[in-house]
């Protein structure tokens, strides 16, 4: 039987009260967390940025978000109840600036255009439609913004057996895209200027990025004026 979002959720409801504990944390969430606010600065500044974390869970990532980049207004959306309720001290000290949302990734309740940043960190591998959650978060993006997804690399052999050894036996059929696949499903949903950074510490893991295109500007009209009745079709032969 394929990995489906039934047993995502019972998963994540039986890991709620225990995540913030997990050795995750330390061995890949928190490398990969620095890395991923590090380029988020990046893409920034210093200025005002919505930002939307998809998959969000208990909302370290984005207590973390905001302790480094105070101007950003954070959203966060996760489908599993138990692990939004599980994260309600971080969003009580974050109240004014970041909102949790219960959702699907696949279905995201926001307009089109509705960020500066959509962030997926270590939760893609257990989303069993991937491009439908890929075009939904290039859907909320707004032109020139982007989206970033950190999940494991297990394109070398010690990345192979962690995630697509250790974990699937743990996790169940949960699938770590190849950074190949990565760069497809962006640019399936209408992405450019895709980018790919990979870090090794213990847990290797992989940043894809990728920027929503901008729109097509209008023509400037002509700068003179068609005289009534003239023909515009070439001259005639």
């Amino acid at each position: 039987m394929s990995y489906d979002k039934d047993q995502a959720t019972e998963e994540f409801i039986r890991w709620s009260r225990s995540y913030d504990r997990n050795i995750l944390q330390w061995i890949i969430f928190g490398p990969s967390h620095r890395a991923l606010i590090g380029r988020i600065g990046e893409a920034v500044g210093d200025q005002p940025a919505r930002v939307l974390d998809v998959g969000c869970g208990t909302g370290v990532f984005l207590s973390r978000l905001r302790d480094a980049l105070p101007r950003v207004e954070a959203y966060g959306i996760d489908l599993v109840s138990e692990m939004l309720h599980q994260g309600q001290t971080r969003w009580r000290m974050h109240r004014a600036h970041v909102l949790p949302v219960q959702g699907d990734s696949e279905r995201l309740p926001f307009p089109d255009g509705s960020f500066d940043v959509v962030t997926c960190s270590n939760s893609f591998h257990h989303y069993p439609r991937q491009d439908r959650a890929v075009r939904e978060m290039c859907r909320v993006l707004r032109p020139g913004g982007r989206l970033m997804i950190v999940d494991g690399y297990r394109d070398s052999l010690w990345g192979w057996f962690i995630f697509d050894v250790c974990v699937a036996a743990v996790e169940g059929q949960v699938h770590h895209a190849s950074a190949r696949r990565f760069r497809e499903l962006m640019a399936d949903a209408g992405l450019g200027a895709i980018s790919q950074q990979t870090h090794r510490p213990l847990a290797p893991f992989i940043l894809t990025e990728g920027i929503a295109a901008e729109p097509v500007p209008m023509i400037p009209p002509p700068h003179f004026r068609i005289p009534a009745g003239a023909s515009v079709t070439g001259a005639e032969g």
